[in-house]
């Protein structure tokens, strides 16, 4: 981490950053059992922001639940990672959307090459906050303007992951990207979180709202797996996991009743879902 602290304001876009850290901050130290993040109380740290109004959450069972929720969709984008560099040990690992987040280190097999995209003011308060790691690289872009595909070295295999950000696209953002994806990075892999309807229109819906995404008709969502196929020849969906309860269980001692209760509507009525597509050589 630097050693001078980057301040933020409230109320600045730059805060939208502190709220999963610091929920993947409170989910170590509640849940230390079933999730662990050496660098998000660290980075927690080294930031200047009045974290109070967070503090005074910290014990609400609902608060909690957001900050697991958040937890177990990245540890579950470890798991991915790792599955797929067991295959391609010094394969790309591209983070598409990263904020401040450390997958991909935490995910590190000590032989791949890390990418960390997302737009130019992101990266720069990144750059401010984490010290570029080795075999890393910290990309500003629009993921819309494809041109960032040009600076991926995929040729000895490249897996792209998504956490909480495929939300904020269009439907036909996100196939275009996929198509291209495809094209370019064959043998390659993309793994993304997506929602039904129900999840995007009743619980995402006041985020999009206050990020001023107030039509939110053609964002992003999967109510059917079938709505993913026949994209391209060149992409497979391999699997579909739910993000809650698909790949760990919820065994931590601290988990509450309300919180299972909770990861099953997750599940069932959002269709809150882990994807896994392989782009075909």
């Amino acid at each position: 981490m630097k050693s001078k602290q980057k301040h933020i304001e409230k109320g600045s876009v730059q805060e939208t950053l502190i709220i999963p850290l610091y929920g993947r901050k409170l989910c170590a130290e509640q849940f230390p059992t079933l999730y662990k993040d050496e660098y998000a109380a660290k980075i927690c740290e080294s930031i200047d922001y009045d974290f109070s109004g967070m503090e005074k959450k910290k014990n609400n069972l609902m608060y909690q639940f957001g900050g697991l929720e958040g937890a177990m969709r990245e540890k579950d984008m470890i798991w991915e990672i790792k599955d797929y560099l067991k295959a391609y040990p010094k394969a790309a690992v591209v983070n598409l959307g990263c904020g401040l987040n450390m997958t991909g280190r935490m995910a590190d097999n000590g032989t791949c090459h890390i990418y960390n995209l997302d737009f130019k003011d992101v990266i720069n308060s990144r750059n401010e906050i984490v010290s570029v790691g080795e075999r890393e690289e910290n990309i500003p872009c629009d993921l819309n303007d494809f041109s960032w595909m040009d600076q991926i070295d995929g040729s000895n295999g490249a897996i792209f992951y998504a956490a909480g950000v495929f939300h904020y696209f269009t439907i036909e953002q996100i196939r275009k990207m996929v198509i291209a994806m495809a094209d370019r990075f064959p043998g390659g892999r993309l793994v993304f979180d997506a929602v039904g309807k129900f999840g995007r229109d009743k619980l995402m819906k006041g985020t999009l709202k206050s990020l001023g995404m107030n039509d939110i008709s053609g964002l992003f969502y999967v109510e059917d797996e079938a709505e993913l196929m026949g994209w391209s020849k060149k992409v497979e969906l391999k699997t579909k996991k739910s993000y809650m309860q698909g790949y760990y269980k919820l065994d931590d001692p601290n988990i509450k009743g309300i919180h299972r209760f909770m990861a099953k509507l997750c599940d069932t009525l959002a269709k809150m879902y882990i994807y896994r597509m392989e782009f075909i050589a």
